[in-house]
């Protein structure tokens, strides 16, 4: 697989001798499902908003295809935990509104009959002309997930895109987006806190660590380890726990999380 996304020696500092993370490398392929995992604080969702275009990085270099990212742009799709619908809009225009913005030429019909594609695909079609306040708290995360698919960007950004909702409803959705990726080869970067939610979606698993003061001085936040998941891409929420090799990756990222997250990048 080619690399599709370049990340260079990234780095960002609030004040001055204390950067949250430094020399951040790494490359995502085309069609590739990359999570990062690591405890609050070690600068996660400010590499997300950085990859996004929406925060700039105090050193190092972003490329995607090749060109340096240095703005939002509608290649990028970007699901956030809270589901930033705009409240006055129903499901249809909350969506046809990024769909325009997308294809500015498109005419009210070729819109509408894109929107109820992505609409049908996460199973709200019944909620179409709904307004945000008329739904649950999963079904406005299916309405953000349909959005970010619509504009059909070259990479989807997930920001904990489930962490606020039930076990139940978490899961549903999880199975949506898997079965939605494969059938886009979407390449997609994704937040999460949850171990099990990335041995089932990622191919590669990004282990960061916080900054921390050590004997030697500050270290800072970075990446400690790149885990290639090799559990077959075919698996399920309901089967993972049955695959050679599950508990072993398991097991290793929540070592990583309780004893090495916190004291510094791996020896």
């Amino acid at each position: 697989m080619q690399d599709f996304l370049k990340i260079e020696q990234l780095e960002k500092r609030f004040v001055a001798d204390r950067p949250v993370f430094a020399d951040v490398s790494f490359n995502i392929a085309q069609g590739e499902f990359v999570c990062i995992i690591g405890h609050s604080g070690c600068g996660k969702t400010t590499i997300l908003n950085v990859l996004a275009g929406l925060d700039q990085a105090s050193g190092g270099h972003v490329y995607m295809n090749n060109r340096e990212v240095v703005g939002p742009s509608l290649d990028r799709g970007v699901v956030f935990q809270s589901h930033a619908l705009m409240p006055w809009l129903t499901v249809r225009k909350n969506i046809a509104f990024a769909v325009t913005s997308r294809w500015p030429e498109w005419k009210a019909p070729k819109v509408n009959v894109h929107v109820e594609k992505f609409v049908e695909m996460v199973g709200l079609r019944h909620a179409i002309d709904q307004k945000p306040s008329q739904l649950s708290g999963g079904m406005k995360q299916r309405v953000g997930i349909a959005r970010a698919f619509a504009i059909q960007p070259r990479m989807l950004l997930l920001d904990e895109p489930f962490g606020a909702l039930d076990a139940l409803t978490r899961g549903t959705i999880q199975d949506e987006l898997m079965s939605i990726v494969r059938e886009t080869q979407q390449t997609v970067f994704m937040i999460t806190h949850d171990v099990d939610e990335a041995i089932l979606l990622a191919d590669r698993i990004l282990l960061m660590h916080n900054g921390s003061d050590t004997p030697n001085g500050y270290v800072p936040g970075g990446l400690s380890e790149s885990v290639t998941n090799t559990l077959p891409r075919e698996r399920t929420r309901a089967g993972l726990h049955h695959l050679p090799g599950y508990y072993e990756l398991r097991n290793h990222i929540v070592d990583f999380l309780v004893s090495r997250a916190h004291v510094g990048p791996a020896h």
